[in-house]
């Protein structure tokens, strides 16, 4: 399916010209961007022997995870890993790797080799400075990612660059030499209020591909905004105004 841009956004020019937009009625959503992730992981495959997909947490993207799994692949030259995680211990409910296992890694897809950022079993955890350097290590290991799935918070947040984080200049610096850096718990933000590790901007500004599903007016009413111009309050904003990845957001009403 090409990804054309909608005119009815009246996108402004700033908006990177790698950046592409596509409606799609919300029932047929996750197995078309299935489909489109697959394919793309199918073209790594055959490119480079292996392919690398980073994906987000929270419950958007269930139905994307669940259609994802079932696409004929060979998982088993497929490393899976998060875009940001919870400072929780493996299997916590609340952790993205729980989520993930839970709702990607089946069938088929459980052949996938699965890159925690998080991989301790039991608590207490390391401080959070030694677990983004964990995670730091283990994204340089694996490599940019072949796909990126990201998702978009109300709030404009995106993996877990929140607006209210301490460093966020930082965290969208695109230069910044870090793949992944530490966010404290943040009592204002409910999201926030777990520690996390986060990829950096520049470490997901190196994805070949990143897709990007907005679903429901809320998130599409940020989404306007955030294509209006690069804006701290609205991190997703950075994804938008830039050209060195391929980002294609498709619009689910």
């Amino acid at each position: 399916m090409a990804l054309q841009p909608q005119s009815a956004w009246d996108l402004p020019p700033t908006v990177g010209r790698q950046i592409s937009f596509v409606s799609i009625q919300a029932d047929g959503a996750p197995s078309a961007i299935a489909r489109d992730v697959a394919q793309r992981l199918r073209q790594a495959l055959a490119a480079r022997g292996h392919a690398v997909l980073h994906v987000s947490g929270g419950k958007s993207p269930v139905a994307l995870f669940h259609a994802l799994r079932g696409q004929l692949l060979d998982w088993s030259r497929v490393q899976v890993s998060l875009a940001d995680e919870r400072c929780l211990p493996m299997g916590h409910a609340d952790s993205n790797a729980t989520l993930v296992q839970a709702h990607l890694l089946q069938g088929p897809a459980a052949h996938a080799k699965f890159v925690p950022l998080v991989p301790q079993r039991t608590e207490p955890l390391p401080p959070i400075s030694e677990l983004a350097r964990h995670a730091d290590q283990a994204l340089r290991a694996m490599g940019p990612a072949d796909v990126l799935i990201l998702g978009l918070g109300s709030d404009g947040h995106t993996a877990s660059i929140f607006p209210t984080m301490a460093a966020l200049a930082q965290a969208l610096d695109d230069h910044n030499p870090l793949t992944c850096m530490p966010v404290e718990s943040d009592c204002t933000a409910p999201q926030a209020r777990y520690a996390r590790v986060t990829q950096t901007l520049a470490h997901l500004l190196s994805a070949r591909h990143i897709v990007l599903p907005v679903a429901g007016a809320d998130k599409q009413a940020v989404l306007r905004l955030a294509c209006q111009r690069t804006q701290p309050q609205y991190p997703i904003s950075f994804v938008l105004h830039q050209s060195k990845a391929p980002v294609a957001v498709w619009i689910c009403p």
